[in-house]
């Protein structure tokens, strides 16, 4: 089995926070619908409570 090292992982920004977050093998079937680097992004996207 042929490794990929961390540098060539595909990444995204997080639209909310701005933080870049990298693939993880859990998100592997759904990678491309992956836009929040976390569930309190997502949750501050949808109407939640903003940071403090």
């Amino acid at each position: 089995m042929k490794r990929t090292k961390k540098q060539h992982l595909p990444s995204k920004i997080c639209p909310v926070c701005g933080f870049s977050f990298t693939w993880r093998k859990k998100w592997e079937k759904n990678w491309e619908e992956k836009v929040y680097c976390s569930k309190k992004c997502a949750r501050k996207k949808k109407g939640g409570q903003p940071y403090p």
